[in-house]
């Protein structure tokens, strides 16, 4: 049995859209993450990626399954489950995925000065 996941796994000061290098969608490096550590259900994806709906979580599961990322295993019995694991494919992307965390790590207060410079979508400078 897998440990479960840490509720506080990303930070919630930390918005995804703020990391401008992206693996398919906002939520999908997240994702991958929590899948680094062996197979889940989608009420463990839920605990540290509070943040989504489960109709986007279940949309980015879809596109992670589509591009090959990730697997999902339906275990059929009385209880029915489903768990999602990464692929070889998906497993690949965690090393390239912890260098980026890095990187966006190191140059946080860069990024957000950054964002804070410019003008919101929608308004002219």
């Amino acid at each position: 049995m897998t440990e479960p996941l840490d509720p506080e796994m990303f930070d919630p000061l930390c918005p995804s859209d703020l990391m401008p290098i992206r693996v398919g969608d906002k939520w999908a490096g997240m994702i991958i993450r929590c899948l680094g550590h062996g197979p889940r259900r989608f009420s463990e994806l839920r605990v540290p990626l509070r943040g989504i709906t489960a109709k986007v979580l279940t949309q980015s599961l879809r596109a992670l399954e589509r591009d090959g990322l990730v697997a999902r295993t339906v275990y059929a019995g009385p209880a029915q489950r489903v768990e999602y694991a990464l692929t070889p494919l998906g497993r690949s992307l965690l090393g390239p995925l912890d260098v980026m965390c890095a990187w966006a790590e190191e140059h946080w207060d860069e990024l957000l000065d950054a964002r804070e410079a410019s003008p919101a979508p929608g308004r002219a400078g």
